[in-house]
């Protein structure tokens, strides 16, 4: 059994323009230890699926369909109460801007201790030793100095470690990281996701990278998802995703990668914007963005298709290459006036 199993998760905000599906039926497990890298462009349901899991989502929030089992339990629906226990204990998550999450009038001090005290049958003493202990763990320097400071003291990349000893500090099971590196130089960026490896690592624990950027897939997942309009396109092993996309989005944003391949020479990025939330298409929601659109993309939406064991994408062009070659055989017309050409 994976520790984490989400099936046909669906997350709705309800608006007074009307129903937003910002999450539509996105399934995935997570095994002990392993690392899984959620990708796709702002507004493809990458945090939403996050926060559905913490279940910490914004009032006009709702998830309307689905299921989230950690370690056996479903969450969904079980209250307040035992998400408590929950959040913090056994998920932890990190935010984008740690200045956002810190309270700027308390000591980094009171803010580990309390996280700790909240989550754990520790005393104050103890609490205060295991702060210092998570201080040191994420190589913050006169971590008994810094306890007494303010967010305000701390760098932009030492007030994300902080950020991660709080998380780490209950010892959960898993790890949520929402773009733990956006705000931060890349230096400073390579600094945070070399100390988040060895930590998984050393701890054993899962992590859930929310991210825009490949480089930090590539550099720290095991497996990889892609998200596009609240739908997962795409779903692999980092290496197949990387070496062997199977979707036309998949292959926009790894075309709009610098490399030393195309040094010279202009990228190329995903030409159009988003779709519109609030009125899904029939078909591929990447359609009105894809150079390689069919009718039947415009007019029906792809299923999930095995490529191998470990890789699955939702993409026409996938049925066409395998009528081509003559390894998959069409029994019947997709849709009415929906051929696959």
């Amino acid at each position: 059994m994976s520790l984490l199993e989400v099936q046909d998760l669906h997350t709705s905000f309800f608006t007074d323009a009307g129903e937003v599906k910002a999450v539509n039926g996105v399934s995935f497990f997570l095994d002990k230890g392993k690392v899984l890298g959620i990708v796709g462009e702002s507004g493809s349901g990458k945090s939403v699926t996050a926060y559905s899991i913490m279940q910490i989502l914004a009032s006009t929030g709702k998830i309307v369909g689905g299921s989230i089992k950690f370690d056996g339990q479903d969450l969904v629906g079980t209250g307040e109460k035992v998400m408590k226990d929950i959040r913090g204990n056994k998920i932890s998550i990190i935010f984008q801007d740690p200045m956002t999450s810190l309270n700027p009038t308390y000591t980094i001090g009171r803010q580990l201790m309390e996280a700790i005290l909240l989550h754990t049958n520790r005393n104050k003493q103890q609490a205060y030793d295991r702060a210092v202990e998570m201080l040191r763990l994420v190589n913050v320097n006169e971590p008994e100095k810094r306890m007494k400071q303010y967010p305000y003291e701390f760098s932009g990349g030492m007030r994300q470690r902080v950020m991660i000893a709080m998380a780490l500090a209950c010892e959960p099971d898993i790890l949520i990281a929402d773009e733990p590196t956006t705000a931060l130089d890349v230096t400073i960026q390579a600094q945070i996701l070399e100390l988040m490896k060895s930590l998984q690592e050393e701890l054993g624990m899962a992590i859930i990278m929310i991210t825009h950027d490949l480089g930090v897939v590539a550099q720290l997942c095991d497996e990889v998802i892609v998200m596009y309009a609240g739908s997962i396109c795409e779903q692999g092993t980092a290496d197949e995703i990387f070496y062997n996309p199977k979707h036309e989005y998949t292959k926009g944003l790894l075309r709009s990668i610098p490399t030393a391949h195309t040094a010279g020479t202009r990228l190329k990025p995903i030409t159009g914007t988003p779709i519109d939330l609030l009125n899904m298409p029939a078909g591929c929601p990447f359609a009105p963005r894809c150079d390689a659109a069919m009718k039947v993309c415009i007019r029906q939406r792809p299923e999930r298709m095995v490529i191998n064991d470990v890789h699955f994408a939702s993409c026409w062009m996938n049925v066409k290459e395998g009528v081509d070659e003559g390894s998959v055989t069409l029994l019947a017309e997709p849709e009415k006036g929906g051929d696959v050409q």
